[in-house]
């Protein structure tokens, strides 16, 4: 079993080296940690870079989703996201898990759209290796977008919520 701090040390390890992914089996657990390409780093900031980059690279399932809404405000506006998206802060992953909106299905989400948000306010969960770790919004402003859809797979530094700060 791995640990936290185990957990953490290889996440770092991964993103301050060349390696893209590293899978590691101990004692019946298995860990996969996987670093986005530079160019999933840099496509998040305009929409057509955004949906073109899954086609391309074949990239993981996440993508998928916030393409989709970074489409609509595209079709009338191409300007307009661009300047707003990089004025936003953006409240990203720690680390390679499943996201999850609320602490349980019949539980109301932590925050939605609109919602205003200290450095304090847990925004969502992140389980990884059975752990529910609570991600805090790090900002006080209020909550833009949501990127990412409940029960979806993570992964680390992948922008979760853009949050337009105070």
């Amino acid at each position: 079993m791995f640990k936290l701090n185990e957990i953490k040390e290889l996440i770092k390890l991964v993103d301050e080296t060349s390696v893209h992914e590293l899978e590691l089996e101990s004692e019946g657990a298995r860990l996969s940690i996987r670093k986005p390409g530079k160019t999933e780093v840099v496509s998040v900031q305009a929409a057509p870079q955004f949906v073109q980059a899954p086609a391309a690279q074949q990239a993981p399932q996440y993508v998928q989703a916030p393409a989709d809404n970074a489409q609509a405000p595209a079709a009338g506006q191409a300007a307009a996201p661009d300047a707003a998206s990089s004025s936003l802060h953006k409240i990203v992953s720690p680390m390679v898990g499943t996201f999850y909106k609320a602490s349980s299905p019949d539980t109301a989400p932590f925050v939605s759209v609109g919602d205003r948000v200290d450095e304090k306010t847990t925004v969502c969960i992140i389980e990884a290796m059975k752990l529910m770790n609570e991600l805090e919004a790090e900002v006080k402003g209020t909550i833009v977008e949501i990127l990412a859809e409940n029960g979806q797979l993570v992964e680390y530094g992948q922008p979760l919520f853009l949050v337009k700060s105070e």
